[in-house]
């Protein structure tokens, strides 16, 4: 970034630039989109007869010493020609340090605080400006034309843009040749008359440049007896006009900005302004009325993760949102991510088919609360939205079950052989069945196949056998100190530790990450809640010394996320399940999550694998969850919007923030948000939004504030 703005240099000729047609903008040299490759200063690729030398300059000075930071040109107005062929986009910046034919500088004196003043000679007139709209008006002139420059040296990139994004792309160079500058003292003069904020003009840049020198101008001269407007400086007052009404209007920009929105994520319900998605998965298809209820809730979008279940469960999930979209006539989109190379952790071995059923108790261990368990059968819908059971028994037996009645009493034996009783409180209809909740006062251990029987006054009569208990979910626990061994085998079969080393064991699914890690990289797991150190490595097996896990140790179970934020993994774009899962997208969602995108190159991919699958219409969500995704936003923006299909951006904020630093997150996510403000892109705030009230049904104060700046953003 550019240092402190001390003063400014305009060298220009008035009556040269109006007589010839020409507009003053200014030009920044950059380097590519690799951050290693500097360019030198192009020869002008035109000339104004007799005033090669006059340029615009920024002066800014570093600790007392000055430097060139840009350089302005003439522009030929209207006719300009295109830009020198180049790789990349121009929108990194060193300093470039310019010279007299004579070798000489012709900076001013640091004692001039901002001043017109010649460069060579052929100059017919200079102005001195004194009075604080004077300066104002120059300093944003200034800045006016360093964002037209960045526009015409960018040209032919910008013609690349498909037609829909074309006025997009080019606000968001513009927004991105104003963040080149350090303008904080400007901000500040411009804040102090209520002219003009340049935090909030992201999305119409030029156009609000524009009207602030228009009304500067205005402002000077009537009340001054100049004749000379500066405006005419840069641009004639037509072209001010052209700028302040035409496709980069402030009102033409924001209706663009919010058509963008609603192309990727439909319109918005009356009296919202934002969107509400909704991430689900197996439990969706376990229960008759959890879509209908998300969707009365306000759900617009509902997002499936690919790195879970399967083309069946994906269809069935689909089937319900659509079914319950029409039924209630409440419009709902579906979101596809697609997993993307990120590093899991491998499946553990699965543990039993038990279900522990515990009544509430006192400190002194006695019985307070029975525990409340649902009995249905294995079709029938989930409980009503009402009741709240601490324990679910699907029972294989759906003639008994329907005999049932309050009072009755159920036996069963548990799976160490105890004798338990369940009885019936309450009954209730429900989808495709009925069911009954019933208490039970003692602790019991229940298993898959346990046999149900009813008491009757003569005998005991058989109600069926429970089913479908899910299994155990296998962890393992570790604490600071302990060692953790990474496999590379396909599945890890034990939860021992291992014989050689004495670690606990887990797999890695994802290959590649032991050629490309080494001792002494950090290392995270499950979204960062547990911290370890690489000790070893070789191609079968990564060593880690656990360094940060909760005060009495940390879970850590199947398919949780690993992250190894300095190392130099070559990740693969799409992967081959991502191509394979890409085939589902295309053909069933309305928008395709795209994980872990890092380069140009992981669009151009995803470019051409829609291009075969013919869906130039399928919405687009690049996820940013590594640091050189953030680094890289405005080149992914730009190059996206090089294909015609509605386009959005989601701050992955879990695996962002691991890899980046919890502390950078504000900074990374604000930073996020207006680069797509500037490019008309909508924005999908993800990742633990409102946790709390999805699991306790009570929000944090800190989460109903994030959802408040999320609103307001």
């Amino acid at each position: 970034m550019l240092g402190g703005v001390a003063s400014v240099a305009i060298f220009t000729n008035q009556s040269a630039l109006s007589n010839n047609g020409f507009q003053i903008a200014s030009f920044l040299l950059v380097r590519s989109s690799n951050l290693s490759r500097k360019y030198s200063i192009p020869q002008p690729f035109f000339k104004i007869p007799g005033f090669r030398e006059h340029i615009v300059q920024f002066i800014a000075s570093n600790n007392g010493n000055l430097a060139r930071k840009n350089i302005v040109f003439a522009i030929p107005n209207e006719k300009d020609d295109a830009e020198k062929e180049g790789s990349d986009y121009y929108i990194d910046y060193p300093v470039i340090v310019g010279q007299k034919e004579d070798g000489s500088s012709c900076a001013p004196e640091m004692g001039t605080t901002f001043s017109l003043l010649p460069c060579g000679e052929g100059i017919l007139r200079s102005y001195e400006i004194n009075g604080k709209e004077d300066g104002l008006l120059a300093k944003l002139m200034a800045v006016h034309l360093h964002v037209l420059a960045m526009e015409q040296w960018n040209a032919s990139k910008l013609k690349m843009s498909h037609k829909n994004y074309l006025v997009s792309a080019t606000n968001l160079i513009h927004y991105l040749a104003l963040k080149s500058l350090n303008i904080e003292q400007l901000k500040e003069e411009l804040s102090s008359i209520c002219l003009l904020n340049l935090d909030t003009i992201n999305q119409h840049v030029l156009a609000s440049l524009s009207a602030g020198i228009r009304l500067l101008d205005n402002l000077k001269y009537d009340s001054s007896s100049h004749t000379i407007s500066y405006s005419e400086g840069i641009s004639s007052t037509k072209g001010l006009d052209k700028q302040m009404k035409g496709e980069f209007s402030i009102n033409t920009l924001r209706r663009r900005a919010s058509h963008t929105a609603d192309l990727l994520l439909g319109r918005l319900p009356e009296k919202r302004n934002t969107h509400i998605m909704v991430t689900v998965g197996e439990e969706a298809i376990e229960s008759e009325t959890l879509m209908k209820d998300l969707l009365n809730a306000g759900t617009t979008i509902v997002r499936i993760n690919c790195a879970h279940g399967s083309p069946e469960i994906w269809s069935e999930i689909i089937r319900r949102v659509k079914r319950s979209s029409q039924i209630l006539e409440k419009p709902c989109r579906i979101l596809m991510d697609l997993a993307g190379p990120k590093l899991r952790t491998g499946k553990l071995q699965a543990g039993p088919c038990v279900l522990k059923i515990s009544p509430k108790k006192n400190a002194y261990g006695k019985v307070i609360y029975p525990a409340l368990v649902w009995l249905s059968s294995p079709g029938a819908a989930s409980p009503p939205a009402h009741v709240s059971p601490d324990a679910i028994l699907h029972v294989d037996g759906e003639e008994l079950l329907s005999k049932l009645e309050v009072d009755d009493v159920v036996t069963l034996f548990d799976a160490r052989g105890k004798q338990r009783t369940l009885k019936i409180i309450s009954r209730y209809p429900i989808f495709s069945g009925v069911g009954y909740m019933a208490e039970c006062s003692k602790a019991a251990y229940v298993k898959s196949g346990a046999k149900l029987f009813i008491k009757d006054k003569r005998r005991k009569l058989s109600a069926g056998h429970v089913v479908n208990i899910p299994p155990l979910k296998q962890f393992i626990k570790l604490r600071v100190d302990d060692l953790l061994s990474i496999s590379r085998d396909g599945q890890n079969e034990e939860n021992n530790l291992t014989s050689s080393t004495g670690a606990h064991r887990i797999a890695c699914s994802s290959e590649y990450v032991f050629d490309s890690v080494k001792p002494g990289e950090p290392i995270a797991f499950d979204d960062g809640k547990i911290w370890g150190i690489i000790k070893a490595t070789s191609t079968l097996e990564i060593l880690v010394s656990i360094t940060h896990a909760g005060p009495r140790g940390s879970k850590l179970g199947s398919e949780k996320s690993i992250n190894i934020p300095r190392s130099n993994i070559r990740y693969e774009g799409l992967t081959s399940k991502d191509l394979i899962d890409l085939d589902f997208v295309a053909n069933h969602a309305d928008m395709v999550g795209v994980s872990f995108v890092r380069d140009v190159r992981d669009i151009l991919l995803l470019r051409q694998e829609l291009e075969k699958r013919k869906r130039r219409d399928l919405g687009i969500s690049l996820k940013i969850e590594t640091k050189e995704g953030f680094e890289k936003l405005p080149l992914l923006l730009l190059e996206a919007m090089k294909m015609p299909n509605p386009l959005g951006i989601m701050i992955a904020r879990g695996d962002l923030a691991v890899e980046c630093g919890w502390e950078n997150m504000a900074y990374i996510q604000k930073e996020i948000i207006s680069v797509c403000t500037a490019a008309h892109v909508p924005v999908i705030w993800a990742t633990q939004v409102l946790e709390s009230l999805v699991r306790s049904g009570v929000p944090t104060r800190a989460e109903l504030t994030d959802v408040a700046e999320g609103m307001r953003e």
